[in-house]
């Protein structure tokens, strides 16, 4: 046993993050059970599960031993029953809709094992929005984990009032056990500290093209050229979130805010992606075509040919 104790774990929805706590944390050594009510979406976290086998052996430099023990280690179920029966550890990653959220606390709370604890991994949702729900406040916090987990390895956690100190120690030795840095988070903040500003960041992209002030490409252009160095831009990183959960944070911040531009934004998302069945990153498309996306290209940072000028002349002039 791990100093945690949290060995068994079992994680609530399959989809882009939920899937990859859970590859993560099996190939850190945890055993691991991807559940999903939805067979379509297992299969998916099936075939994104092969593509990150490949990136950790790439990136991570995993050997083909290690790609095998975590291929053991990690089942799928559609049973909830089933799926939490052994666990010593529950990370909810259900869609950011708090119905759905506390519906499926309430389905689980009576299957439980006395001892398990129970994480969200809430976007921008505090924990004492559903601790009550759980059915064992004092067995709940969140752990916030970041898209891209091999490489992006921190996970915030925060506490709601009634959450125990022996909880907060073992999720934050759970953290460290899977290779993450624990962001202490010291006060009840939406968003936490990641996505406090992370979303406000993508809110701001998201509205330049929204409201015809920029291109996907122009606005990632200027972050990537500011912040020399970085991978992607705002564009780049809402379709790594996915445009599911993007909308999801926009038409829920925007109607709890009275957000017109979030509301719009997320108007956007809808007809323009998810009503397309565009899902973004872990989809093949989003506002970039993947596996090769424009921001990738050698040449996405470089001065332009004087013959792109009519065309930039074209989209500066005030109609």
């Amino acid at each position: 046993m791990t100093s945690s104790g949290l060995d068994r774990l079992t994680v609530l929805g399959a989809g882009v993050l939920g899937g990859q706590i859970a590859w993560h944390s099996a190939f850190r050594g945890k055993t691991v059970v991807s559940y999903d009510p939805f067979p379509e979406a297992l299969e998916k976290a099936r075939a994104a599960h092969a593509t990150y086998a490949q990136i950790y052996q790439s990136q991570l430099g995993a050997s083909d031993a290690e790609i095998a023990a975590t291929r053991d280690r990690l089942t799928y179920s559609s049973d909830l029953k089933a799926a939490v029966a052994a666990a010593d550890l529950v990370i909810e990653a259900v869609p950011e809709v708090p119905a759905i959220k506390t519906q499926v606390y309430r389905d689980m709370a009576a299957l439980l094992p006395p001892h398990t604890l129970v994480a969200t991994n809430s976007s921008t949702l505090l924990p004492r929005d559903f601790a009550e729900t759980t059915g064992r406040p004092a067995q709940y916090c969140a752990l916030h984990f970041a898209n891209l987990i091999w490489a992006l390895n921190l996970v915030e956690i925060m506490a709601h009032p009634g959450t125990s100190k022996e909880t907060l120690t073992a999720a934050t030795l759970f953290a460290i056990e899977i290779g993450q840095v624990p962001i202490a988070v010291q006060k009840e903040q939406n968003g936490y500290v990641l996505n406090t500003w992370f979303v406000a960041m993508l809110t701001a992209a998201a509205s330049l093209v929204v409201n015809g002030v920029s291109t996907p490409d122009d606005v990632d252009r200027t972050f990537m050229i500011a912040n020399r160095g970085c991978a992607m831009g705002p564009c780049g990183m809402l379709d790594m979130v996915g445009m599911k959960t993007a909308y999801d944070v926009s038409i829920h911040w925007g109607t709890v805010n009275n957000d017109a531009q979030m509301l719009r934004n997320a108007a956007y998302l809808k007809e323009r992606f998810l009503d397309q069945g565009l899902q973004g990153m872990m989809g093949g498309e989003g506002f970039y075509k993947y596996p090769n996306p424009a921001y990738a290209a050698p040449d996405f940072l470089a001065v332009p040919d004087v013959a792109a000028v009519p065309d930039l002349v074209a989209r500066i002039l005030l109609k």
